[in-house]
């Protein structure tokens, strides 16, 4: 420190102004003293400008509104494609001429009851020809023939939201593929939900304040608002300058006259899965705060206001803000993943105790970080980084007992890498583990983020899919299987074969369910290796496995 320095402390030690409460509080004392003189003799008009608050407020809503309809729509489809792909559904629309009707409404119904919103459920062939119906009203599900089309190589159809005369609400219309296990498009799983989540999601937002908060599509249709949901409200349409000036500042405050021609201050912001966007308003009379407009001849007094504030700035940025700045940097860089941060904790105050704490915080940040990494290294494989087999045990004990209390059923995949000592051979095992490395992220890509994948041991792999009936895991492995067949390593084209078995079908142990698997990925080795086998049977030794350790696998 230096002298001038030295002497200033000093002097703030003699007037008691060492702690930052009382820096502040003598600070706070001059600063309000100058503008109270400035303003009682210089100001004596309102002048209404946007409270950043109220700013805030809107542009927060909006995004919220945006991001949970976004986040309903999400929901909805996942619980159809749930359903669409389940057995029923493809076992018994491929033979829906054969009197199959009554088992697919019978189980229409039961998604209908599980679906939130959903106010009926049709299935139809590749055709488009109805198949079954859940109960409730089908009309307007028909999907157009292009729509159905797009279903062939898409994921879903969201269609535009409409007033329904036989519930009296709001909907849409949204539809999943049917697929086969190979893949083969059989038609489409159509639904009808009713958006009176989202009004109570809308109404939840808006809370009691005057504000209105609404969807609406790029044309300004209304969609449905906090101000309810009705067949008039759907057929308004907003000014198109107002639309328009919006759209065009997405995310920004801005001024306009509603329908109504009342003036207001409101925000966009787009919902781009459900094609709409939200939008959250206040009457301007609602929005603003009154301000000030200065009088004339008080520009000396307002020179004098400016003068004092650089004049206590300056103060306050030696007393308060240094070490505070400093403070920040340290925190960023902490947030940033340094944690080789330390501050000198010499000062007196307030700040001194706080610069303290934040040492031992950084201290304590040290040593948990160390924890998780060894705690992560115990569970993954150190050269894939997928989970290590001990890991895997463990989690498929869990999952046995959770799906055998729950009564859900999941499957196991096995999969060992076809001639991998030969290649390993050739080409050496820095190119042995560059392969090993490539297939683990193929495995990773190609499953989902509440799936277990685990290197087992060598080159073999296992994969547990959670809630996943043998279906659904063959076809996930023949995606995987054709992934690493169409990959170019260092060597050349490699393959791999892969056994799936089913709990409890195939095993209602780890055990089992592994001894099944690794059976069959071993018959599929014997009938010419890149491909996917199911097992037979039940859990236990397949009978073609005895002797099939070989040298080249």
């Amino acid at each position: 420190m230096s002298p001038w320095q030295e002497t200033i402390a000093r002097s703030l030690r003699t007037l008691h102004l060492n702690s930052l409460r009382s820096r502040l509080l003598a600070l706070a004392l001059l600063a309000t003293l100058i503008p109270t003189i400035a303003i009682l003799s210089s100001f004596r008009h309102e002048q209404p400008s946007l409270s950043d608050t109220v700013a805030q407020e809107l542009r927060s809503v909006s995004s919220e509104a945006a991001r949970q309809a976004d986040v309903w729509l999400d929901e909805r489809l996942s619980e159809l494609r749930v359903a669409a792909g389940s057995f029923v559904l493809s076992e018994n629309l491929a033979r829906i001429r054969q009197g199959s009707e009554g088992r697919l409404r019978d189980y229409l119904n039961s998604v209908r009851e599980r679906c939130a919103g959903c106010e009926a459920l049709v299935v139809a062939d590749a055709r488009g020809r109805t198949g079954a119906t859940s109960v409730g009203r089908t009309a307007g599900m028909q999907l157009p023939p292009e729509r159905l089309n797009g279903l062939r190589t898409g994921d879903a159809f969201v269609g535009d939201p409409y007033w329904d005369t036989g519930v009296s609400k709001a909907a849409v219309v949204l539809a999943v593929p049917v697929r086969e296990a190979d893949g083969r498009f059989l038609g489409a799983l159509v639904a009808k939900v009713n958006l009176r989540s989202v009004g109570d999601m809308l109404q939840r937002l808006a809370a009691d304040d005057p504000k209105n908060v609404y969807l609406m599509t790029d044309e300004g249709k209304l969609v449905i608002g906090t101000r309810g949901s009705s067949a008039e409200l759907m057929r308004t349409r907003l000014p198109k300058l107002m639309v328009q000036t919006l759209l065009d500042k997405e995310g920004q405050i801005v001024e306009y006259k509603r329908a109504d021609g009342q003036d207001a201050v409101g925000t966009l912001r787009r919902a781009p899965q459900l094609r709409v966007a939200a939008v959250a308003e206040l009457p301007r009379a609602a929005a603003i705060r009154p301000g000030g407009q200065p009088r004339h001849g008080a520009g000396l007094i307002l020179a004098a206001l400016f003068a004092g504030v650089g004049v206590m700035a300056g103060g306050a940025g030696f007393l308060v803000v240094r070490p505070l700045g400093r403070l920040t940097r340290a925190a960023t860089k902490v947030a940033a993943g340094d944690l080789s941060v330390e501050l000198p904790s010499g000062t007196g105050g307030e700040v001194g105790d706080l610069m303290r704490v934040f040492n031992n915080m950084v201290v304590r940040l040290r040593e948990r970080e160390a924890q998780g990494e060894l705690e992560r290294l115990s569970i993954t494989d150190g050269l894939t980084g997928l989970y290590n087999r001990r890991h895997l045990m463990g989690t498929l004990a869990n999952e046995v007992q959770r799906s055998r209390r729950l009564r859900r059923t999941f499957s196991v995949l096995l999969a060992d890498v076809d001639r991998f000592k030969q290649y390993n051979d050739t080409h050496g095992h820095l190119a042995g583990d560059a392969v090993l490395v490539k297939i683990a992220e193929i495995f990773r890509k190609m499953t989902r983020a509440v799936d277990s994948v685990a290197r087992y041991g060598g080159e073999e792999f296992v994969v547990m899919l959670i809630e996943a009936p043998i279906a659904i895991a063959a076809t996930v492995a023949e995606r995987i299987r054709a992934r690493v067949a169409a990959e170019a390593f260092e060597g050349g084209k490699m393959s791999v074969s892969i056994g799936a078995a089913e709990y409890p079908a195939h095993g209602d142990t780890p055990e089992e369910l592994i001894a099944s698997a690794d059976a069959a990925m071993y018959r599929a080795k014997n009938e010419g290796r890149d491909r996917v086998l199911i097992a037979v049977g039940g859990p236990g030794p397949d009978p073609e496995k005895k002797g099939r350790r070989k040298a080249d696998r």
